[in-house]
Formats: C-alpha cells, structure tokens, sequence
C-alpha cells in the first residue's frame, strides 16, 4: 500500500466494493477497517481519500457531507430534480410531496420537472407548485424543449433525479449525457467479476458536475432515521408559512383544530387542495413515529 493519499468521489458502492473517480479514471476501493467498524460508510456523492494499492484503492476517510439521503443512500446533494407529468403514467401529488420536504429538510433545492410536455403541457402541476414557490421546469425528452436549461444547472455541483417509472427520467438523462454509457461500461468490466450488480444510485460526471441517477420514487420516503418531527413539517410546506400567526390558536397542526387559517385557505382555494392533502397524509405517518424509535 502506498503512503500516499488520493481524493476522489465515489459513484456507487456495490457488495462492500466502492467505485471512486479521481482525474477521469474509476478506481475500485475497499472501505478501510475504521470506517467498517464505525457508523458511517462509503455512498454516492462521498468525498473520499482513499490510498492506492496498483488498481485497487482502500478508502480511508470520508470527508464531512453537507447533507445525506438514506433511501436511497446518498451524499452532498445540491438539487434534487423530481421528474413529473400528467400525460401517463401521471406522477401522484403525495411522492412529489414528500421527496420535496425531504429536499427542504436537507437543504437541498427542489426542482420539479415536468416532463412529456409534447403530450401533456401539466398545467396544473404547474400551476400547482410555482404557487407554493418552487422552480418549475417543462421539459420533453423526446423534443429536446428545455433540455438546455437542465444541463445548464447540472453542470454544476452534484444533481440528483427521481421520478416514478415509466416518467421519462432515463431519456432526461439519457439527453443530458449520451456519453455516460461508456463511465457504465467501464464500471461493469469491474462488476462483471463476481460483484452483485443489484439496481444502486450511481453518479455520472456531467460538465463540472456530477449527476446521481436513483431508483423510483418508492425509494423516497420518511423514516425514523429521517428526524423529521411532525411538528416541523409545516415549515416545509413554503405555501403553508404565510399563515403560521393567523390561527385561532398557537401550535395549530392544521388538521382539526378550529380557526385555522390554513384549511380556511384551502376552501378558498389559495392552497390548492392535493398539497392540503399531502401534508395531511406526511403528519399522520410522522405521527405513528414514537421518540424512542428515532436514532
């Protein structure tokens, strides 16, 4: 082993063996036997030092991440994409709800992509949630429309897409990076020896950014480990702070409570009725989390 010190990003870790590029090369590395015994490995997005044995590399350290997902597993996100539509098979409210307080939680920019518009323009989903205050991007795989101003941003940092399946996510990122076949090609040929090649996220370079592809929306949810208290919620909830001071009555949930500015807006029809309903749905699931449960 080399005493010398390499730092690089992992792109995916399969089977115990993660996959690290420094300098345009993909390196495959162990986790150290400090970092197996500890509480923290190796995930997509990590910075990383790692030492060099020949081809093989063992990761010594992780550097510290500014935020981290854990379903799926990944590090260091700067905006996270949420592919939509309402041309089949349409996107549900509640799974974009929910990776957006996710996002908001993290402090990662939320970015709603509303895919297939050579279809389905999804006027209401844009309408939807430029209301609520997020950025809205109409794009079509198929077209190319708005494709530029995706690759503009991913340029940048580290992006991360989901979406449900059959929404149109691998043509956005297929359009983003033709190129990206060959980083999985040369990945493969590590895999191919014996690794168990079980669907991951997986990083791909994109300008002097980087790009994480993850599984499906089922993959995005809440958990214990999340932290999430349901009493935070309404903070992500951007249409839903406005009204924090005019209920009847302080610490109001917005759910049954009477006076409540927030479900008088949604009859007015100033919140619209799927985010109410989302939010209703997020703080009945948080509720069902005891303190003890979480970490």
């Amino acid at each position: 082993m080399t005493d010398t010190n390499e730092y690089g990003v992992v792109l995916k870790g399969i089977g115990g063996f993660y996959y690290v590029l420094r300098d345009g090369k993909v390196y495959e590395c162990k986790a150290g036997g400090r970092l197996r015994l500890g509480d923290i490995s190796p995930v997509a997005g990590d910075r990383v030092t790692f030492e060099l044995s020949g081809e093989d590399g063992l990761i010594t350290s992780i550097r510290r991440r500014k935020n981290s997902l854990t379903r799926p597993p990944v590090a260091n996100i700067d905006r996270l994409f949420i592919v939509a539509s309402s041309a089949p098979p349409a996107a549900d409210p509640t799974l974009i709800d929910t990776v957006t307080v996710i996002a908001l939680w993290q402090d990662i920019e939320p970015i709603i992509l509303l895919n297939k518009i050579d279809v389905d323009p999804s006027d209401e989903l844009y309408a939807t949630y430029t209301s609520a205050g997020f950025r809205v991007l109409r794009v079509s795989a198929l077209t190319g429309e708005g494709i530029d101003e995706v690759r503009a941003l991913a340029r940048t940092g580290i992006s991360c897409f989901t979406g449900n399946s059959g929404i149109g996510k691998s043509s956005i990122l297929n359009c983003l990076m033709p190129e990206r076949d060959l980083l999985v090609g040369r990945i493969s040929k590590k895999i191919a020896r014996g690794r168990n090649t079980t669907r991951q996220s997986e990083l791909f370079p994109c300008g002097e950014g980087f790009v994480i592809d993850t599984p499906g929306f089922s993959a995005f949810e809440i958990t214990k480990d999340d932290d999430v208290r349901k009493e935070q919620l309404q903070h992500y909830f951007p249409e839903i702070t406005d009204y924090f001071d005019k209920c009847r009555f302080a610490g109001c949930a917005h759910i049954r409570e009477p006076g409540c500015a927030v479900r008088q807006r949604v009859k007015e029809g100033l919140i619209p009725k799927t985010r109410y309903l989302s939010y209703c749905k997020i703080y009945e699931d948080l509720a069902r989390i005891k303190d003890w449960e979480r970490k």
